[in-house]
């Protein structure tokens, strides 16, 4: 059995040595390093060769990869690198990594064309000067061959350990079985049609209600896919904390069910989360978990791979056993490691950790991704950016040493766009080119003082920094999927200062082709509906499969109430609330319990509570209030008790209105007083009007399908195991649109009131 690797995954696992230091990670974006790459090609003479892919073999090992240049006339291979910044600052064991990578181009480059030695050249490209530094070195293809045989003999070594671990777990999969015997209603559909969408290399939507175990009813199918399909990976992209939870249960249950099987996975965290030195900069000389990182990595590694299920507290404990940085540790141990467990960004953010790692081990994955419905905004965040022109005049106020007129410049190019405005609110065509190039300027020189500065930037700086690399990434993306606007309101002393935002409005152009890329992704909430409006807003495969999982809740578990003789729109809202107000009276006296009451603002919300205690005091209630932390959160939970008897107020789309259980008699009912359209505001009507011209239905995309999608997530927190019952009262004349009642899960029997 061999193993394959890359040449760039080979020389990271072994030829990286001393602290872990990311001052000098160069800043250029993945569009100007493409574009340096080109120019430096481009002025090399005729005969100079491009990309060429070379690999050789030592052992059970093969090795593959592809040097950016070659010059036959000067007998010159080329390692070509961008950068930003002074060159003379970048540390040792980057500059040490790139010779590795270099060496073993050589020798696989002397072994194809019988050459008995080679020039390197490592090639240095200033994105910004435009400037080469070129550093050569002549070598033999003997010192290079040992080079080579040296730096595979370590990565084998451990290969081996993988390779019969890939073995034993292999066997352990094909002999699995299914953790609890029988499939549950509903789940037995959602796997097979897992297992099919893998093994024919589709995607797949599937929209499945909770209750029937969606976490082990895709998770199982892939697992029993991975031997016959040769899948490298599975991920299990969450938008939230729970959802991770649910699937690291759910792999807990299959080790349960058979212990000897041979599987690993991890559970990846927010780099804040992890942090042991919050505050502290990234590397040996400010953190101790960085100093001599990768001296102590390979005992770490070896210690965590021992582990079936690495967890946030498993890495951790591993880690600081060995004094290396938990979250650091974690990137390294995705590499080897079967199922990772991580929230979406991982998989979709424009500089991704999974996708970025599958696309240069050209890994075969297949990608699970639980609540779907979160995807569309959550994609729109990762491919927006914004930058606050307070923000600049603090900077402006504290004077950085040697930022003075670099931002004083940005500030007059951004100046020039605030006169130009004539709303408060404004959408400009296209992008203004001075003002990105003076944005570009300060993030060079800020790039330099990181370079200088051990111990770190002042926050503010730094903040400005990432937001404003941000910008100018998300600038190389713009096309008729954005809208590029500028916010103006007033600061102090009556100024008016701006806010510049690119919006990304539909993201399928960034999300579309990681889902091509992928064996098969898997799509699984119990609100995909309307179907067509998640395929065109993500990108979708044309040849996509759609499942719609048979619910195995009956409607006489849940009686759902239309109140149409009650408006919630914001000109009705102060007649609405006595009413609201007694109609949760009223159904908490025909059948006290436990409810949840949702609304479409805090002020709403403390309305409704106040006319329901001042009117029936008797009734006991809590409520949300904004910026609630994870202790209060619990808190508000924890009211709902077994047999419980209260009323719980809470904004819709919160974070109470999904991935919330509350079985049996914890909570018997909800009341949504809303249609939980988004607002209507200069932003969303902008975005109407993009979405009508792509789509033609302006207004369904942009409120319409987001807001009922909330109203049947908030609902579904009644109904959660096949022995509840309980009631949901939708209140608003709206709910008893046809078009509206058309999106109710299927299962649903509704009635007027």
């Amino acid at each position: 059995m061999s193993y394959r690797v890359a040449v760039r995954a080979l020389c990271e696992f072994s030829a990286k040595v001393g602290d872990l230091d990311l001052r000098f990670t160069p800043s250029p974006t993945a569009q100007e390093g493409i574009s340096g790459h080109q120019r430096v090609v481009a002025r090399r003479g005729p005969g100079f060769e491009a990309e060429i892919s070379l690999e050789g073999q030592f052992g059970a090992l093969q090795v593959r990869g592809r040097a950016d240049g070659y010059d036959p006339q000067l007998n010159r291979l080329e390692e070509i690198k961008t950068y930003r910044g002074d060159l003379a600052r970048q540390p040792d064991n980057h500059r040490q990594l790139h010779w590795a990578q270099a060496r073993v181009y050589g020798w696989l480059l002397c072994q194809q064309r019988q050459l008995s030695e080679i020039n390197l050249a490592l090639v240095y490209l200033d994105v910004d000067s435009d400037s080469q530094t070129l550093i050569e070195q002549r070598c033999s293809a003997l010192e290079l061959e040992q080079y080579f045989n040296s730096q595979c003999a370590i990565f084998l070594h451990w290969a081996e350990q993988q390779l019969q671990r890939v073995a034993l777990r292999d066997a352990g999969l094909q002999a699995l079985g299914f953790p609890y015997g029988q499939m549950r209603r509903g789940q037995r559909d959602l796997a097979e049609t897992v297992y099919k969408a893998v093994s024919t290399g589709r995607c797949l939507m599937t929209q499945a209600t909770t209750g029937i175990g969606k976490t082990l009813g895709t998770l199982f199918p892939l697992l029993k896919a991975m031997v016959p399909q040769q899948l490298d990976k599975i991920f299990f992209l969450t938008a939230k904390t729970p959802g991770r939870a649910l699937a690291l249960e759910a792999l807990h249950q299959l080790h349960d069910s058979a212990p000897e099987l041979a599987l690993r996975s991890l559970e990846l965290v927010a780099r804040d989360k992890a942090c042991e030195y919050p505050g502290t900069a990234c590397h040996g000389e400010a953190c101790p978990l960085a100093k001599g990182f990768y001296d102590r990595l390979p005992a770490a590694r070896q210690a965590a791979q021992a582990l079936t299920i690495l967890d946030k507290a498993a890495l951790r404990e591993v880690a600081l056993a060995h004094q290396v940085c938990p979250y650091y540790l974690g990137q390294e141990m995705a590499r080897w490691v079967d199922v990772l467990v991580a929230d979406y960004n991982y998989y979709f953010d424009q500089s991704a950790l999974l996708y970025g790692l599958a696309q240069v081990n050209q890994w075969r994955v297949a990608v699970l991704v639980d609540e779907a419905h979160n995807l569309v905004e959550r994609a729109r965040q990762m491919y927006s950016a914004s930058l606050d022109q307070w923000q600049l005049q603090a900077l402006r106020r504290s004077k950085p040493a040697g930022m003075g007129s670099a931002l004083d410049r940005l500030n007059r190019h951004w100046n020039a766009l605030h006169k130009a405005q004539v709303a408060p609110y404004q959408v400009i065509e296209a992008l203004p080119e001075a003002f990105l190039k003076a944005l570009q300027q300060c993030i060079g020189l800020i790039q330099e003082q990181l370079n200088q500065q051990p111990t770190g930037l002042d926050p503010a700086l730094l903040q400005f920094f990432f937001d404003a690399l941000q910008f100018i990434r998300v600038s190389e993306l713009f096309d008729a999927h954005y809208l590029f606007d500028i916010s103006k309101r007033e600061g102090p002393g009556k100024r008016s200062l701006s806010t510049l935002c690119l919006r990304n409005v539909v993201p399928a152009a960034q999300i579309g082709p990681r889902m091509a890329s992928a064996r098969s992704v898997t799509l699984f909430s119990a609100t995909l509906s309307p179907r067509h409006y998640y395929a065109d807003l993500l990108g979708m495969p044309a040849n996509t499969a759609w499942l719609e999982v048979a619910s195995p809740f009956a409607a006489e578990q849940l009686r759902v109430q239309v109140v149409s003789h009650v408006s919630t729109r914001y000109q009705h809202r102060a007649a609405s609330v006595a009413p609201i107000s007694e109609l949760i009276a009223a159904q908490f006296a025909e059948a006290p319990g436990n409810y949840l009451a949702f609304f479409s603002s805090f002020e709403y919300l403390q309305q409704v509570a106040a006319m329901l205690a001042a009117s029936h005091p008797h009734i006991v209630q809590w409520c949300q209030a904004p910026g609630m932390d994870e202790a209060r959160r619990q808190a508000f939970l924890q009211r709902f008790e077994p047999q419980g008897r209260g009323v719980g107020f809470a904004v819709l789309g919160g974070a109470f209105a999904e991935g919330v259980d509350l079985p049996g008699t914890r909570l018997i009912g909800a009341f949504v007083a809303t249609l939980g359209l988004p607002q209507v505001n200069p932003v969303n009507e902008q975005i109407k009007q993009r979405m009508a011209q792509l789509f033609g239905a302006g207004f369904d995309y942009t409120y319409l399908y987001p807001g009922v999608q909330k109203v049947i997530q908030a609902a579904g927190r009644v109904i959660r195991g096949t022995e509840d019952r309980g009631m949901v009262m939708l209140i608003d004349d709206r709910f008893a649109e046809p078009r509206v009642q058309g999106m109710f899960p299927a299962w649903w029997a509704s009635q007027q009131k």
